[in-house]
């Protein structure tokens, strides 16, 4: 391998409001893009030589949010030139970012077969929602699309919680995933290590005039189904709010079918955060000889 071409390992946040999801659109579909594609647009910017090809760890929906999702892709630099260092790189695609709601967190250069949806070891998301609004209207601007507003004013956290002590361990969670394409290749079997849930807070809740109850419920497995997490936090609050029993949440869990979710019940996008992915530290390292003096530390990004 040439010593100008590097693979890195990219975290990226961004509100998914206007995007069509993180993956990126075919060509021929007009309207919103995916979030992938403005950061391919980015990368192109930095006059690479290889092909752009950007590999996302995981899928998130139109209108869903990440505080951190992942994503490798190669780099070659023309002439010769090193390879971009890590803060560098972050900088440079920021700047060619910067009319979007994304931007780049971290960067780390990893070995050539690095992948960063298989190597993630696990996925964290949070599900936000707000009591109390009858409208979303209502709620401080800082939290418009980015939670899930209820009328109620209560929810009873201690079945919820009963009923998120079910789901976690390792079951086939067929009902809970939506039907789509790829539903014949995934295996609904999955380990769910973490659902849990717990007060949360407005982000400006010391500085509007009421105070408005947060709660959020986090889930965290080696990988999820395609809307599990939306569908498990829609049966979730359905017990909150005392529209399902923890008996009957048991009881569409162990039908192993999507038809038994009741229909309507699924959280909507708005609310969900993708927190957290996952990798071990030994996946990132790199040989020695290839760390050693091949980064550069300033130049022009647009080189």
């Amino acid at each position: 391998m040439r010593n100008n071409w590097a693979r890195y390992l990219i975290f990226f946040q961004y509100i998914g409001t206007k995007y069509s999801g993180v993956v990126k659109v075919p060509p021929h579909q007009l309207g919103k893009k995916g979030v992938q594609d403005h950061l391919e647009d980015a990368i192109r910017r930095l006059r690479p030589v290889n092909p752009v090809s950007l590999s996302v760890s995981s899928r998130t929906d139109t209108g869903v949010h990440a505080l951190s999702n992942s994503a490798h892709f190669d780099l070659q630099r023309k002439n010769d030139k090193p390879p971009f260092s890590e803060d560098v790189l972050v900088e440079a695609l920021n700047f060619h970012l910067r009319p979007e709601q994304i931007r780049v967190t971290r960067a780390h250069r990893v070995p050539d077969d690095f992948h960063a949806r298989y190597r993630a070891q696990s996925r964290t998301y949070v599900y936000r929602i707000a009591l109390g609004l009858s409208h979303q209207s209502l709620l401080p601007l800082t939290e418009y699309d980015i939670c899930w507003n209820l009328r109620h004013t209560e929810l009873d956290v201690g079945a919820m919680r009963e009923a998120a002590a079910m789901l976690v361990g390792n079951h086939d969670f067929s009902s809970f995933r939506a039907v789509n394409s790829d539903m014949a290749f995934k295996n609904p079997v999955k380990t769910l290590d973490v659902a849990s849930v717990q007060p949360g807070s407005s982000f400006v809740q010391a500085h509007f005039h009421r105070q408005i109850p947060f709660w959020e419920l986090t889930f965290k497995s080696r990988s999820f189904l395609y809307k599990q997490v939306r569908r498990m936090t829609g049966a979730l609050v359905a017990v909150g709010q005392g529209r399902l029993s923890v008996h009957q949440l048991k009881e569409i869990l162990e039908a192993r079918d999507s038809l038994a979710y009741p229909q309507g019940l699924a959280a909507p996008a708005h609310g969900l955060f993708l927190t957290k992915v996952n990798y071990k530290e030994t996946d990132l390292q790199l040989s020695p000889q290839t760390s050693e003096g091949q980064f550069i530390s300033s130049g022009n990004s647009d080189n």
